[in-house]
């Protein structure tokens, strides 16, 4: 396996370019967005998505082609998406990887981990899991659907010491392992199984999350993951809080059951509940692509082995 490419690390004053990969973005959420993170200190370049095609922010060429230009633009240290949604499966196979040398921080949740698997399984490019600018940014620092400025800042700007930090889930499978940190939302993990890019999850600390699905389809989805192989040689899971997953009339089935059930059996360390992805409490950033070690005991503990970035 070639050695994971790291970007350079995103400071105060330095400039974040924005791309919608699927759907388009709240105007008022978006400006909210924009607004904190120059509070923050950066420099955010103009973004106006082209006219809305359906449920998507335009053609599948023209968001390729946006992404694409800003993943290359030289004057854009990062580039943030403005929301998930759906459409960004649609994008890699649009992409020209030899294009895409220098490795640039990309971060984003939900649909945009179709992007993040790509730059990974493709071209060992190291990405973020975390707000997004109409999805994070615009509701601000340790607010409700907000973000973590803690865990923001270490992903970004460390670039010499490992850091850890505090799931503040809980433990279904205690024990300690140790692999390369990735995953996603895991609606869109299970839509890449037969793809080029599909994830390669042996030796991995796998991240899983996701909202709005009934019990019963998250434990479809799992057996399926299960089925196909993609829990061989995975070394620990770290579990969304799954939010608006509630039981359908008649069942008092969980998330938190299902989990227990089809992942438990696997004897590995598994932690449920930390505010990643889709949450209503302050999400996390995580940085995917870098070593890590969980801890699983008590609410759990994620040690990034590595810095994420480079100076």
């Amino acid at each position: 396996m070639s050695k994971p490419l790291k970007p350079l690390a995103l400071l105060p004053g330095h400039s974040i370019a924005v791309v919608s990969t699927g759907s388009p973005p709240d105007a008022s959420r978006f400006a909210r967005g924009v607004e904190n993170l120059k509070a923050l200190g950066y420099r955010v370049k103009p973004h106006q998505p082209a006219r809305t095609q359906g449920f998507f922010s335009a053609s599948a060429d023209k968001r390729a082609a946006e992404l694409e230009s800003a993943l290359r633009d030289p004057r854009a240290n990062a580039v943030f998406c403005s929301r998930g949604g759906y459409g960004s499966a649609e994008l890699p196979p649009r992409l020209k990887s030899p294009r895409l040398r220098a490795p640039k921080i990309f971060c984003g949740y939900s649909d945009a981990t179709a992007i993040q698997v790509f730059l990974w399984q493709k071209l060992r490019w190291v990405t973020f899991y975390g707000p997004m600018i109409s999805s994070g940014f615009d509701a601000g620092a340790n607010a409700t659907r907000g973000f973590d400025p803690e865990t923001f800042e270490c992903c970004m700007a460390l670039t010499r010491d490992p850091w850890s930090l505090v799931l503040s889930g809980e433990t279904l499978a205690r024990g300690k392992a140790s692999g390369i940190l990735h995953g996603g939302c895991l609606t869109v993990l299970e839509t890449l199984i037969g793809t080029p890019w599909e994830l390669d999850t042996r030796g991995v600390i796998l991240l899983l999350e996701d909202r709005g699905v009934k019990p019963y389809q998250l434990d479809r989805t799992l057996v399926h993951f299960l089925q196909a192989g993609k829990f061989a040689g995975v070394k620990g899971i770290v579990l969304g809080d799954f939010p608006d997953c509630d039981p359908p009339q008649g069942s008092d089935v969980t998330a938190l059951d299902v989990c227990r059930r089809v992942l438990a059996p696997l004897r590995i360390p598994i932690v449920f509940g930390a505010p990643v992805g889709h949450s209503a409490r302050p999400m996390l950033t995580l940085p995917l692509g870098v070593r890590a070690r969980l801890v699983a005991g008590g609410e759990g503990r994620l040690e990034i082995l590595e810095p994420a970035v480079r100076a």
